[in-house]
This record gives structure tokens, C-alpha cells and sequence, in this order.
């Protein structure tokens, strides 16, 4: 391989990317120091993935959005179907679903590697050309809140997503959860905003919080975008911390394993609103469950559960429960959690509530787990 890697990296002029992929084993296998070493010697400008052992320029989550990362380059990897390869009547991503993954990579601050396979013929499938048209045509009305920009400043959550650029953020709200969608507190005064996708918004700064309306008959299905003018550069921004509203923040928690111990991984990492922090479990668990003591009797209605999916989706099945005398009775039941899982159920009033995780691929692990009162709580 090193023979071939420098052929290719001499013989065909300027290389702007070398893309590893499914190397396996280890480094030393493949003497990475040493090629890597090679191929930027040839090729002084090239970038690198990160799936020859070593870290190489740029991360390469596969098959989901990455987090929120803003001090190292990502590209998420995701097809238009389900498999790389091409196969018939394969299931393909509705146009909510492309431009959620788009616009979650953009506001990220990560790029997208979307893959579409060829036909047999070489071709590529009438539908999923279909798609992609579909995606342009949204680009060319919208592209200024995409192209240029960075992620940020605020974080990506079940609402949706922001991106920045000069003196302007856009809000892609991509999902409602109540009459208005709630972020952290800038420094900067926000002096002026537009509703892209149209109609009129109202926003609200507060030392607080940003507050964020638009009439429901003016929200977009697939994303009602709000652009923010403010009084200087919204990379500058240093953004504020913001109260979910969850009713289980900062409350006396328990699970049946933590990773290795450690305190950095403990259950209360889930109920803290710092969506840096996680609960996790050890290696080759199959079965956890966390619990939280609300120190009271509570009317709850809603939970936000945001899985950690850095090594996939490991939760399969789960219920969301609450203690009745010595029972425990079930609140909801489903097979995945994934990123920012948001589900309403009838109100009931509780003090021990708890995720019990029935199945898993391994270890399961979140950023939070939230319980909120009746029609409240996490714009």
C-alpha cells in the first residue's frame, strides 16, 4: 500500500484528500507514522482522515450527525439510503430527514459527505437524483444560512440548530415543542431579525435568555429560519448557560453501573444541563438503569433524553418509568433513544422516576435526561 500511495501521490498531480477506510487493525499494521509521513512529504496540503490509526486532520462519524465540536475539523458520512451500495428499492431518506442531517452538520460546525450509490448502469437512481434536486433547490433559496458559515454559537438541541456568519446568526428551527424556542443569553444585543422562510417573528432578550415566536401558521415543516442581525460579530460570542426547565436538574440520582467508578461519569452528569457531561456504563453492558429522586411529588408530562452517540446507537429498547407505592408503572415504552428524543405522555404526579434500558449493544451512555411539567420547559 505504501507503493501505491505514492504513485498516487506523484504521478497525478495535486492530491487534496486522502480518505481512508476500513484499514482495520492497528497503526503498527500499516507503519501509519511512516506513511503519513510519506504521503505529506509528496503531498505538503493534503488532508488526512482519521481512519488510518492515527488522528490525521479531520474526524469521520459515520452513518449520524457529530456533535458539536468547534475546535477540530468533522465530516459526517451519511447515505441517501440505507447501504453505500446501490440496491433495488432500498429505502430512501425523505427530504426532512436530508436537510435535518445538513443542516445539523452545518450547525455542528462540521461538513457533509453524502453518498449516493450508482446503478449498474453507472447511473444514479432517478429518485434519489430527485432528492438531491430537491435539496438544491432548497440551498438556492436558503444557502446564505448555510454556505461561509460556522456552527454555532448556540448548541444544536431537539429544537434545531444555528449557524454564523459577520454579524448574523440563523436559527434553523427545525422542531417545535411549545410556543417558542428558548436559547442561552449573548453578550451582544441583538439589533435586529428576519424570518427567511417568511411571515414575522417576535424575539425577546433578556439577561436571561433569547426567546424566539413565530405564528404556528408560519412554521416551515421542514425548517422555519430566523436570522439574527446583532451589534457586532457573532463569532465573538461567548454564549451563556441556559436552565433547561427539566424538574430533574440538579436532583439526587442512582443507576445500576457507572464507567469504572469514576465520578465524571456518575449518574448526576445526566441531570446537570451541561449537554458536555455524560452518565456511562461499562463495556459489554446490556441492561442499566438510571433514576432520579425529584425530592417531591411532581406533575410530569414530558421527557428529553439525548443519547451519546459518538460509537452509535446502543440503547434497543427502554421505558420510561415512575414509582407507585412499590411498583413501578410504565410511562412509555420504545426501541431507540438516539439524539434529543422528545416524547410527550399522559401527565402523572411522581417523585422517583427512572429510564430502565432493556436491551443494548454495549455500554449505553447520555448526555441528559430531562423530565419537564405539562407543556413546559426546553425550546
Amino acid at each position: 500500500m505504501h507503493g501505491q500511495l505514492r504513485e498516487l501521490c506523484t504521478n497525478y498531480g495535486k492530491v487534496d484528500i486522502i480518505w481512508f477506510d476500513g484499514l482495520g487493525g492497528k497503526a503498527a499494521d500499516w507503519d501509519s507514522p511512516n506513511l503519513v509521513k510519506m504521503i505529506r512529504g509528496l503531498q505538503p496540503r493534503v488532508l488526512i482522515n482519521n481512519r488510518a490509526g492515527l488522528p490525521g486532520d479531520f474526524d469521520t462519524p459515520e452513518q449520524r450527525v457529530g456533535t458539536f465540536q468547534i475546535d477540530r475539523p468533522w465530516e459526517t458520512c451519511m447515505t441517501i439510503c440505507r447501504q453505500w451500495a446501490w440496491k433495488p428499492g432500498d429505502t430512501m431518506k425523505s427530504l426532512k430527514q436530508c436537510l435535518d442531517t445538513l443542516i445539523r452538520c452545518a450547525g455542528g460546525d462540521g461538513n457533509l459527505l453524502f453518498n449516493v450509490g450508482p446503478m449498474p448502469t453507472g447511473e444514479i437512481e432517478p429518485r434519489q437524483v430527485a432528492r438531491l434536486k430537491e435539496m438544491g433547490a432548497w440551498l438556492r433559496e436558503y444557502g446564505e444560512s448555510i454556505y461561509a458559515t460556522r456552527g454555532g454559537p448556540f448548541r444544536p438541541g431537539p429544537w434545531g440548530a444555528s449557524t454564523h456568519r459577520g454579524d448574523t446568526i440563523y436559527l434553523h428551527i427545525l422542531q417545535w415543542t411549545g410556543d417558542s424556542v428558548r436559547l442561552p443569553p449573548i453578550e451582544k444585543k441583538i439589533v435586529g431579525h428576519r424570518v427567511l422562510t417568511g411571515g414575522t417573528a417576535e424575539v425577546r432578550q433578556t439577561a436571561e435568555a433569547i426567546e424566539v415566536s413565530v405564528p404556528p401558521l408560519r412554521r416551515q415543516e421542514l425548517d422555519t429560519l430566523v436570522a439574527l442581525r446583532l451589534d457586532g460579530p457573532a463569532a465573538d460570542i461567548q454564549v451563556g448557560a441556559l436552565r433547561s426547565g427539566s424538574v430533574a436538574t440538579g436532583k439526587k440520582a442512582a443507576a445500576s453501573n457507572v464507567y469504572r467508578n469514576m465520578k465524571q461519569h456518575g449518574p448526576e452528569k445526566a441531570l446537570d444541563d451541561d449537554p458536555g457531561t455524560r452518565w456511562a456504563t461499562d463495556a459489554g453492558t446490556r441492561e442499566a438503569w438510571i433514576e432520579v429522586d425529584l425530592s417531591d411529588t411532581v406533575t410530569i408530562g414530558r421527557t428529553m433524553i439525548d443519547e451519546c452517540v459518538e460509537w452509535g446507537q446502543r440503547v434497543r429498547r427502554f421505558e420510561l418509568q415512575y414509582k407507585d407505592g412499590d411498583a413501578w408503572k410504565t410511562l412509555l415504552e420504545g426501541p431507540r433513544i438516539g439524539r434529543h428524543y422528545t416524547k410527550q405522555f399522559p401527565p402523572v404526579r411522581a417523585r422517583h422516576v427512572r429510564l430502565n434500558i432493556l436491551e443494548a449493544t454495549d455500554g449505553p451512555t447520555l448526555w441528559e435526561f430531562q423530565l419537564f411539567e405539562p407543556r413546559q420547559g426546553g425550546g
